[in-house]
């Protein structure tokens, strides 16, 4: 044994490299390395002979192992020592130049109506992105024979045959998240849900992908009034202009009674959009107090409460307010278009600093 010693610490010593130490491992103590043989001899001693035999071996194995740790730390030491005098960077060099990173206008557009909404009042909610199309449909009041669900409108999700689960679908509307809201939290409650809906639809103004916030309010005492000043107050704050006008037509949603479409009155002359100027009315976004039904689906009483809701297109802000002519362009992953219309990734907007830089 005292051969076997003085043998390996020899050649663990002289190993040049990680490979020649794994090598020598192999021979001493691997399954079938020198020490690992001697090992397996104990079953032909006598106990006499085991008692003296054994505790050496084991010695002699940890001894090897511990030797074979040490030298394997001291060439990774070597190795950085070697990086480090050979791997050099002279920082008083000039950087090589790079591009930032830009923010996409549909992300900085929903920062910037996040961070309007925040200052009335209103919090941020969330949902799936796949729900049910009770969610997504029924709660909101609209029947079963209603045109949205028709297969050519909505995206629904494949089923087994002779699968009883309620049908799921992507999501046509961000609405369904106030209904799970109102479940959650209850009355009263102020909320925007803004985030990705999906319709089958794809031309210049339409994507099978784009972006909604809605909006909620629930109390005792709403009205149609305060809907059209949290409006007004949105739209001059988004725009960042002093006044608008905003223009309310009658309508109808299956989700909300009475329903609004709402037009701001603009220019386009020379082909520029002015906002809260000229003799020009562009509608903008789809509102109404909330119908009765959809309050009750969330779980409230709507002798109660009531409220109001409002739906916005996120892109479409987005390409009225920059001059972005083609909505296909925010999904065409084109860096030029980007750093073009991009902004700034840590530009936050807020209503005090400013919201678009």
């Amino acid at each position: 044994m005292d051969d076997l010693k003085a043998k390996y610490l020899e050649q663990i010593a002289g190993a040049g490299d990680e490979s020649a130490l794994e090598a020598i491992r192999v021979a001493a103590v691997g399954k079938k390395g020198e020490v690992s043989l001697k090992m397996r001899e104990l079953g032909k001693m006598t106990p006499e002979e085991r008692q003296v035999a054994g505790p050496a071996l084991n010695a002699l194995k940890d001894e090897i192992n511990s030797a074979l740790a040490a030298k394997k730390a001291g060439l990774a030491d070597a190795a950085l020592d070697a990086r480090l005098r050979d791997e050099w960077l002279d920082v008083t060099l000039p950087v090589r130049p790079t591009r930032e990173g830009s923010l996409h206008p549909i992300s900085q557009v929903q920062e910037e109506i996040t961070a309007i909404f925040a200052e009335l009042g209103f919090s941020v909610a969330e949902g799936p992105r796949i729900d049910t199309d009770w969610y997504n449909f029924d709660a909101l009041n609209i029947p079963g024979h209603h045109p949205a669900r028709a297969e050519m409108d909505t995206f629904y999700m494949h089923r087994a045959e002779g699968d009883e689960r309620p049908p799921h679908v992507l999501r046509t509307h961000t609405s369904p998240v106030q209904i799970r809201s109102m479940e959650k939290m209850g009355a009263p409650i102020r909320i925007i849900c803004p985030g990705g809906v999906y319709r089958a639809d794809y031309d210049q103004t339409h994507t099978p992908m784009f972006h909604q916030v809605e909006g909620l309010a629930l109390d005792k005492n709403i009205s149609m009034a305060n809907l059209k000043w949290v409006l007004e107050e949105f739209v001059k704050s988004f725009f960042e202009v002093d006044d608008v006008e905003l223009r309310f037509r009658a309508s109808h949603f299956p989700f909300t009674e009475p329903s609004a479409e709402v037009d701001i009155r603009c220019s386009w002359q020379d082909g520029t959009l002015k906002i809260g100027e000229g003799d020009d009315w562009m509608e903008i976004l789809g509102s109404g107090m909330v119908h009765p039904k959809v309050i009750a689906a969330g779980g409230i009483d709507p002798d109660v409460y009531q409220g109001f809701a409002f739906g916005i297109g996120i892109d479409r802000l987005a390409m009225l307010k920059y001059g972005i002519p083609d909505l296909r362009a925010f999904f065409d992953s084109d860096l030029r278009w980007l750093r073009h219309y991009g902004f700034r990734s840590l530009d936050m907007p807020a209503l005090h600093g400013g919201l678009s830089r």
